[in-house]
């Protein structure tokens, strides 16, 4: 039997050491841009080989919950700006490099979740939520129209200064304050036309073709953890995703 498959199972024994690495991680155990322990220390822990470790690992790095540094080690990943525009900011303008968007917060409440939120989000009807508008400018101009949607339980306490002073990404305010890792997102799009207020905030007339993208962003185990609704204007922008990055 190979050293790498679980006594009596068919499973793969890295993936075990994987799901118990990432329980540790999403435990705490190690917060965001700290150094896992080496690999001979962690492969003693879990009573497996060098390489069976290493196989856990570069799955780990494979899903972005971890990052290798050459010489360094191998760290939890932490939420940046780098990261947020290669992996989950995609709006590129037409001519010019990729910029890192200005944000206003136009709203911020305390609500109940809809039934389809709800649904999403694996919440009860009519749970707590809150409601968040933003509006992202990119080259001086508003270009993208935000509504966020956050589970309460999930975010407890949290405030519209707290959003508006962050000195870093929404997700790494998540992260730091909250211990939620964004991993991955999942994202849908369609051309909508604008309705009044979205023509008005995004300077467009009303009728205008946008983008209208509904992601729902997850954490470990695929939980969602936001659901975000962005209108783009697109006559200056792209949506534009680059898979070698991610």
């Amino acid at each position: 039997m190979s050293p790498d498959l679980e006594l009596g199972a068919s499973a793969p024994l890295y993936r075990d050491v994987k799901r118990r690495l990432t329980q540790s991680i999403a435990g705490g155990e190690w917060s965001a841009g700290e150094a896992l322990p080496s690999e001979s220390k962690l492969a003693e822990r879990f009573q497996v080989s060098i390489g069976t470790l290493r196989k856990a690992i570069d799955e780990l790095v494979a899903e972005r919950i971890v990052v290798r540094h050459q010489g360094r080690g191998t760290f939890v990943a932490s939420h940046g700006q780098t990261r947020l525009m290669f992996h989950f900011f995609h709006i590129v303008p037409r001519s010019g490099d990729k910029q890192y968007p200005r944000t206003v917060t136009l709203a911020f409440r305390r609500a109940r979740a809809e039934a389809g939120e709800a649904a999403r989000l694996r919440l009860a009807p009519g749970e707590g939520v809150y409601r968040i508008r933003n509006l992202l400018h990119l080259q001086g101009e508003p270009v993208i129209l935000d509504d966020l949607v956050l589970p309460r339980g999930l975010f407890p306490e949290l405030t519209e200064k707290m959003l508006t002073t962050r000195d870093n990404t929404i997700y790494h305010l998540y992260q730091t304050r909250y211990g939620i890792n964004v991993l991955r997102s999942s994202e849908r799009l369609r051309a909508v036309l604008a309705d009044a207020e979205a023509a008005k905030l995004l300077g467009v007339k009303k009728g205008a073709p946008l983008l209208e993208i509904h992601r729902t962003a997850l954490t470990y185990d695929d939980a969602p953890v936001e659901l975000r609704r962005s209108l783009v204007n697109t006559a200056a922008h792209d949506y534009f995703s680059d898979l070698s990055r991610a």
